[in-house]
């Protein structure tokens, strides 16, 4: 199957289980039964797996095809930010936005990052209104009615969008004089004799070998904080040691109030991504303000 009758063939796939029944999507794509039919059943063939329980009365997505369409949205996402992309510097910036868009992040890095960019965009753009909501929890895209997401994790399958924008890791951070004081742990398992300040980790830490291989220590201490800025503050003068976003102590240890150890046992940085619900006919001001992010974002977050 060649390369732009596979799109063809992947789109059509979509459109059948979107529309639920092969003559809805034929309709949809402005195509004809038996050309959908015929592309379907390329598909199933060159893949060598059904698709779709077909009888009469419905159409439904066998195993391999749930697992395969969420794979194909992503793919036919892409294609259209690709698209998108090449004309970003062009047509998408020479119209002028107007309207509301709903953006969620973390707390402390919706305060550090989000905000100032959005503030630098609304300056760009003064017909835009943007409703920023700053929540330590995954937010229901859809339910609760955002157009985008900012996301510190691994994020699992789905059918949302992500696009990564850099990498942050997490560091176990005191201050210079209670490491004087106490001394330097230079092992995660040291943790257990000193004071560490929790939050929403909870009290078992978990790290990694010199072979990659996780282990966690418990930790306990005389103070427990859902949020970061407090334990920073708790942290920088001296109550402890604790456990922070990598981002998070930058400007502490800059001022040098704070010091990070056990680099060497952290694990691997995880993604920033740019979450939402579907690339397919984004209004105008979303796209703009996704790129918008996009660029903030990777100019001042780590790439690796």
């Amino acid at each position: 199957m060649a390369p732009m009758d596979k799109l063809r063939a992947l789109e059509t796939f979509v459109a059948i289980v979107d529309r639920g029944s092969l003559t809805a999507a034929a309709d949809a794509l402005d195509s004809s039964l038996p050309a959908v039919v015929r592309q379907l059943a390329a598909l199933e063939s060159q893949l060598g797996v059904r698709l779709l329980h077909r009888t009469t009365r419905r159409l439904s997505l066998t195993e391999d095809g749930r697992l395969y369409l969420e794979r194909v949205r992503r793919i036919l996402a892409d294609v259209e930010e690709a698209d998108r992309s090449l004309l970003a510097s062009s047509a998408a910036y020479e119209a002028e936005p107007s309207g509301t868009v709903s953006v969620t992040a973390p707390v402390l890095f919706g305060h550090m990052h989000v905000a100032p960019a959005v503030a630098r965009f609304l300056q760009r753009y003064p017909k835009m209104r943007v409703n920023l909501v700053l929540l330590d929890r995954v937010v229901d895209l859809v339910q609760e009615g955002h157009d985008l997401a900012v996301r510190i994790a691994h994020l699992a399958d789905s059918s949302l969008v992500a696009q990564a924008v850099g990498r942050i890791g997490r560091v176990v951070a005191a201050s210079p004089d209670w490491l004087r004081r106490h001394g330097t742990p230079r092992h995660p398992r040291e943790l257990s004799k000193f004071n560490c300040i929790t939050g929403v980790e909870g009290r078992q830490w978990t790290f990694v070998d010199e072979n990659g291989k996780p282990f966690s220590v418990p930790v306990q201490g005389n103070l427990e904080c859902n949020l970061g800025a407090p334990r920073l503050e708790a942290c920088a003068a001296g109550l402890g040691l604790s456990r922070f976003q990598s981002y998070q102590v930058v400007p502490y240890v800059r001022e040098k109030r704070l010091r990070v150890v056990l680099a060497e046992f952290e694990e691997p940085p995880r993604n920033v991504s740019l979450v939402y619900p579907s690339a397919r006919l984004l209004p105008l001001r979303t796209r703009v303000f996704i790129e918008w992010m996009k660029q903030e974002l990777q100019a001042t977050l780590p790439q690796q």
